[in-house]
Parts: structure tokens; C-alpha cells; sequence
């Protein structure tokens, strides 16, 4: 696995929640104790500061601080991916080289995401030029299709060409429409990108259709549901039952932090940063979550 990881993202790989202190800094030794808890439970890697880690609230600064801090407490740089998408393209850029500094490789890019009006060129301008600014052939990008929350979409062509004109540097996209249409139009489009699934139910069929696995966000609270789906199993309906229970809440990754923190013990887990508040449904959804875990994953 080790040689492939550095090439693509591929496998398991849980887009992290971000822990927060009572100041509303990340509290990252918190987050570097819950990615060694979710390795220990067959987890490839974790992506910082995507949708599910409130990504959009950070600034460089503070994406920096908080992988330095990650990696000293022992998390190896191959193991993270990190969320490097902004509105203004040099954000973009100073992030990504400041993690390939550090050792990193993977960064996921939405691409800018303010205008809903671009056209597909100037989708593919923008990814052009972080890539051209970045300039160094560590890079592994990931493109971040996620319209129905970014409002913007990568159309299929744009990832097909910038594959064309970047080989191995365009190395992935993540698919985290909920349509499965899409993730085969992504395929068909470009057979050599590594394309991962955000939908949890979908990422059984995703893997035996060619897909290099996921990145999601229900790891964070039912890493060993997820891990059936990666292996194959038959959980299908489980898996869908629980992301149900998340997703019909006023904020996805708000519950999923009140579950965290019911889950641990650690009333700190509920912190989130505005616009977001803090759910307090966290017992009795991790109650029913529980239910749909309990049959043994045989």
C-alpha cells in the first residue's frame, strides 16, 4: 500500500471533524489522537479541513499550524490529505506549498467557489493555475466536486483535461455529488484519475466499478460500517440507515460532532464555528446509530 498511497489517494480515508478549543482554535492534539484512533480501525488516511472538517473556516495560517502540530504528534505525512481549496488562487497556492514542505502530498482543491456563473474554461483556468503556481512535481491534486454544497461543479471534461496536461500531478477527484451517474461519468471521462466516493452507500459498487475508494465523512462515527462497505460486505442498508439519521439534521457535521462527543465522553466535540451552532441531539442519535452498528460485522 505504501508506494500506491503516495500516487493517489486510494483505500479508506475519513474526511476528518476538526476538534476545536474553548477559544475556537483547532485543538490538534485532540485530532491527532482521533486519526490514530480511526487507524487502529483499518483507516488508510484522513483529510483535513474538507467539508466535514468546517475547511472553508480556516485560513492558510491556520491549515498550517494545525498539520505542523499533527505531524509532530507523530501522524505520518502520507497518511493526510489536506483541503486546499479557496476562492482566491493564491491562498491555494502558499497552502499547498507549505504542505509539500512538510512532507505532504495530497491536497483536494474545490475550485473556486464564490460565482456560479464560471464557465467550464475558467474551471479549468483556475485549477491550471494553481498547478502552474505550485510548480513542483510532488503535488498530488485531487479535484473536489461537491456542487450541491460549493456551488460550483467540475465538469467531467475539465477533469478529463487537466489529467491530460498534468499526468500524474492531477491525481484524483472526489466525487461527493450522491450520484452514481456522475462518479461513471468521472470514470468514462478519464479512466486513469483515482476516483473516490464521498456517499458512504455507494462505495461498494463504486470500488467493483473501478473507483480507488472513498473519503467520507460517517467514518468519523462509524468507522467499522464504512470499512464493511470498503471490504465488500453486505451493509449496505445499515450503511444508508445511518447516514439517514446524520443527514436529515439542520448540520451535517454539527451532528456528527454532538455524536463524537456522546461517542467519547468529551463534551468538547460539540464546538463548531459560526455560521454553524452546536447540536444537542448527540445521545440520542448516537443511540440509534448504535442500533445499526450492534449486529456484529461479520
Amino acid at each position: 500500500m505504501g508506494g500506491e498511497m503516495t500516487e493517489a489517494i486510494r483505500g479508506f480515508w475519513v474526511a476528518s471533524a476538526t476538534p476545536l478549543a474553548t477559544d475556537g482554535s483547532v485543538d490538534s492534539a485532540k485530532l491527532a489522537a482521533h486519526a490514530r484512533q480511526l487507524f487502529g480501525k483499518g483507516v488508510d488516511g484522513v483529510v483535513l479541513f474538507g467539508t466535514t472538517g468546517e475547511g472553508t473556516s480556516f485560513n492558510v495560517t491556520e491549515r498550517v499550524a494545525t498539520i505542523e502540530a499533527v505531524l509532530k504528534a507523530g501522524v505520518a505525512p502520507e497518511r493526510i490529505g489536506i483541503g486546499g481549496g479557496f476562492p482566491a488562487i493564491t491562498d491555494s497556492i502558499a497552502l499547498t506549498r507549505a504542505m509539500l514542505g512538510l512532507g505532504l502530498r495530497h491536497v483536494l482543491y474545490l475550485p473556486p467557489y464564490f460565482d456560479r456563473g464560471v464557465t467550464p474554461e475558467g474551471i479549468e483556468d483556475a485549477f491550471a493555475a494553481i498547478i502552474d503556481g505550485v510548480a513542483d512535481d510532488r503535488l498530488r491534486a485531487s479535484l473536489y466536486h461537491i456542487p450541491q454544497v460549493s456551488g460550483v461543479a467540475i465538469p467531467t471534461s475539465v477533469a478529463a483535461n487537466l489529467r491530460k496536461r498534468y499526468g500524474k500531478v492531477v491525481a484524483g477527484l472526489k466525487d461527493s455529488s450522491g450520484d452514481f451517474k456522475q462518479f461513471q461519468a468521472f470514470r468514462a471521462a478519464s479512466p486513469d484519475l483515482a476516483i473516490t466516493v464521498g456517499n458512504e452507500a455507494d462505495i461498494t459498487r463504486a470500488i467493483a466499478a473501478g473507483g480507488a475508494g472513498t473519503i467520507c465523512g460517517m467514518a468519523n462515527v462509524v468507522p467499522e460500517l464504512v470499512k464493511g462497505m470498503v471490504d465488500g460486505k453486505d451493509v449496505e442498508a445499515r450503511m444508508q440507515a445511518a447516514t439517514d439519521v446524520v443527514l436529515n439534521t439542520p448540520s451535517f457535521l454539527a451532528t456528527l460532532k454532538a455524536i463524537l462527543a456522546a461517542q467519547t465522553g468529551d463534551a468538547g466535540w460539540l464546538r463548531v464555528r459560526p455560521p454553524f451552532r452546536a447540536s444537542s441531539d448527540g445521545a440520542a442519535l448516537k443511540r440509534k446509530i448504535d442500533e445499526l452498528i450492534a449486529p456484529a460485522i461479520a
